[in-house]
Formats: C-alpha cells, structure tokens, sequence
C-alpha cells in the first residue's frame, strides 16, 4: 500500500499547516482548533503542540463529535448522543480551525459545520484536513491541506496514529478491497 505520510512526513506537515494558520489569522488571537472524532481531534491536538513549540501559545482544543449531523449515519438503528458536543470552550466570535484527518465527500466537514453552529456563533471557520482525496458530493473546499492525493472510488485512505493504538502513525493508500474498518 503507497504510504502517503509516514511519521516524519506527518510530522513536517503539521508543521507546515502551523504556520498557515498564523499567517492566515495574522496570529494566534482568537484561534481555537475542533477535531473531528476521532482523527481529527488527534490533528488538532498535535497542532496544538506544534504551536505552543513554536510560538509559545497555547491554543484552545477540543473533540467535535458529528453523529448528530451526518446525513448518511443518523437511522432508525443509529441515536447519536445529543449531550456530547461540550468543548469546555465558548466559540462565539471565534476564528474556528475545524480540523480533520481526510476529506472526500465532503459530508463530515458540513456536518462539522453544522455540529459547531449548535454550539455557538464562531467569527469564522475554517476548514484543516492532512490529506484531501477529492471525489466531492457537496461544494466544500479545505482552506488547510496538508496533502492533495486524488483517489478512485475503490481505494480508501488508511489513517493510523499512535493515539488511536496504532504501532506508528502512517496515512496511505488501499484498495477497498483492503480497507479497514
């Protein structure tokens, strides 16, 4: 399976993506990062990190669960948790770096979206992913991407990290066939 980011890949480009978002925000002041669960809230974590490494700030971070607002998950069988989505941080009037690990269709970000407005009124948000596949169903564009890998509709990005009980962290590319679940 071609390994799109290994350990040092990731690593550099959180880095990278670090210092976009200062540049892009003119700073830090009235940044918060929100992961996507799971991959995302370890995204916006080790961006985090980066940024206190570098800038000595420390940013608000949290987990944004979007069961509630998935278009294609909510069912019958599927009752997402309604009290979930408590950041320990207000969002209004915040400049919102909504991160997550891959976008494809495009639905986790709008559900993202839709899940942060239940929380509050952010200033704005932005859009984080470490890998972008293409292959879109809605109109939505990342503002931060870490990689751009265009895949077919058979193959699957695999994302793996340490914080989720992987080995080592490492994001590549499998056939459908192959992916994990």
């Amino acid at each position: 399976m071609p390994v799109i980011l290994d350990e040092k890949g990731l690593k550099r480009t959180l880095i990278r993506l670090s210092h976009e978002i200062e540049e892009r925000n003119e700073g830090f002041d009235g940044v918060v990062l929100v992961g996507v669960k799971r991959g995302g809230e370890v995204v916006a974590e080790r961006l985090k990190e980066e940024i206190a490494a570098a800038a000595g700030v420390t940013l608000p971070c949290a987990g944004l669960d979007i069961g509630m607002t998935r278009d294609d998950l909510v069912s019958a069988f599927f009752v997402p948790d309604a009290g979930v989505n408590e950041l320990g941080f207000d969002i209004t009037g915040k400049r919102v770096v909504l991160c997550d690990d891959v976008l494809h269709t495009g639905r986790s970000a709008v559900a993202g979206i839709e899940a942060l407005f239940r929380l509050g009124r952010p200033e704005r948000i932005e859009l984080l992913v470490l890998v972008d596949r293409g292959g879109r169903e809605l109109p939505v564009r990342a503002d931060f991407v870490g990689k751009n890998v265009p895949t077919s509709r058979s193959e699957y990005v695999s994302v793996h990290f340490r914080e989720l009980g992987a080995e080592c962290d490492e994001l590549a590319i499998v056939g459908r066939d192959h992916a994990e679940e």
